[in-house]
């Protein structure tokens, strides 16, 4: 089963811990070390310089060669990554209870299979293939957990939540307030329009067909808003059991793999404009890296002709619908779903009056560090325009924070599918995946009326400067 283990069914289970939660729990430290990198690579870029040399990543390659020429230049960069990841998680894991000499060797093993993954993501032919690091991770994880094995200790290493959590607060620093403005009414009104639906689709669906009322919400985030990240989030807020997390991030990755290739062939069949294609390709994915993949592959058809529209289009318009509209509602989702499982489910329950201060012990407290991390780089970078912010912020602030970003949600995948044996999911039943695919289709089709139709003349004119 997938390491959840903060994902806590009871009330109970969220003592009042005062100051000592500040050093006490994954969240905090999840937030510590999010917003500190944040604000080293702020002190770097205020003073003209750049957190980059240390949020190394491969470059992209077309032979052995060229990689190994990457690997050979830049080996020293690597090795300090490398200690960095490893001294900040084994501090906090130690102030967590855990063992640093257990970890170690895990950790050892997770970082250069991330490294070989990230490698055969930068292929120049892997957007062909749709290979993406995150969603690449994913499958290796479960191909060595489901079909080579690998022993128990390992999973010492193998801290799905923790990565997941330091990455949506770092995912904070890249999604900064201005955004949202640039992103415009359209963007943001589609966003919540599918938002919204979806969530309730996928609810009332699962609630319909005999479900938990909080695995139901779980699996609704998780195709709401932005998969994975979704569904731990929304676990947590709502006192899911410890399989029910597990339980959504597969079937969210099923079909985010099958948007990937299902998306740009409908969208070209249906000989959408770049623009509009990338915004429903926004509106429908279930995951970050799946949508990218799905966008880049429909932005490669517009600049070789196949569809009208510039490539750029579909990025950005890609961009605007999932990266900044959809999952921003991940903290407004947490915070709603918190305050319903508290007064009322947990009431209808136990017949006890509700504790309203469990809303702040269930809150997912990493969502504080994404808002954060969002106001620190707003507030860093009130003074720089669109054109200004990707010419100059994004390179040597921004950029560099992303890359950090992507390596803790590789992290993660490659954790999730380590840490996933198929033959325990297979006792939650069919029902779940049907709930999630009745969601999908109200999704896909709402998502296909709004950008080719409603406002299709918003996403026909984007700009892309």
């Amino acid at each position: 089963m997938s390491n959840l283990d903060s994902v806590l069914p009871q009330a109970a289970q969220y003592p009042r811990s005062g100051w000592r939660e500040l050093w006490l729990k994954e969240d905090w430290w999840a937030i510590w070390l999010g917003l500190g990198t944040v604000l080293v690579a702020y002190l770097l870029f205020a003073n003209g310089g750049s957190i980059k040399w240390l949020a190394v990543t491969p470059s992209k390659w077309t032979t052995f060669d060229q990689l190994g020429a990457h690997f050979a230049a830049n080996y020293p960069r690597y090795i300090a990554q490398f200690v960095g990841w490893l001294v900040m998680f084994s501090i906090a894991l130690t102030a967590l209870g855990y063992k640093a000499r257990e970890f170690l060797p895990s950790f050892v093993v997770l970082y250069v299979l991330s490294v070989a993954i990230f490698a055969v993501g930068q292929w120049d032919r892997a957007s062909y293939y749709n290979i993406e690091p995150p969603l690449l991770a994913l499958a290796v994880g479960l191909v060595l957990s489901n079909v080579i094995g690998l022993p128990r200790w390992l999973d010492a290493g193998f801290r799905v939540e923790f990565y997941v959590k330091t990455g949506i607060v770092l995912l904070g620093a890249t999604l900064p307030f201005t955004l949202i403005v640039w992103a415009g009414p359209i963007a943001i009104l589609q966003a919540s329009i599918i938002s919204i639906i979806t969530f309730l689709a996928i609810y009332f669906t699962a609630v319909k067909f005999g479900l938990d009322r909080r695995l139901a919400a779980t699996l609704g985030a998780g195709g709401a808003v932005c998969g994975v990240s979704a569904a731990i989030a929304i676990a947590g807020a709502v006192g899911a059991k410890k399989d029910d997390a597990p339980i959504a991030i597969t079937v969210v990755i099923i079909w985010a793999v099958i948007m990937i290739f299902a998306l740009p062939f409908a969208a070209q069949y249906l000989h959408l404009s770049a623009g509009v294609g990338g915004a429903w390709i926004g509106t429908s994915e279930f995951a970050d890296a799946a949508g990218f993949a799905a966008a880049q592959t429909y932005a490669g058809l517009a600049n070789n002709g196949a569809v009208p529209g510039q490539g750029e289009q579909a990025l950005v318009a890609y961009t605007l619908m999932k990266v900044v509209g959809r999952d921003v509602w991940i903290g407004i989702w947490a915070f709603v779903l918190a305050i319903i499982a508290t007064t009322r489910w947990e009431r209808t329950e136990t017949g006890q009056k509700p504790d309203a201060s469990q809303i702040w012990w269930r809150f997912p407290k990493f969502v504080i560090g994404f808002l954060v991390a969002s106001l620190i780089v707003t507030l860093a970078t009130t003074g720089y325009g669109l054109a200004d912010f990707n010419k100059q912020v994004v390179p040597n602030f921004v950029g560099p924070v992303k890359d950090l970003r992507t390596w803790a949600f590789v992290f993660c995948f490659l954790s999730i599918g380590l840490t996933t044996r198929f033959r325990e999911l297979a006792s939650a039943g069919i029902k779940p995946f049907a709930a999630f695919t009745v969601g999908a289709i109200i999704n896909v089709v709402i998502g296909f009326l709004l950008s080719a139709y409603v406002f299709a003349a918003h996403w026909n004119s984007l700009a892309t400067h």
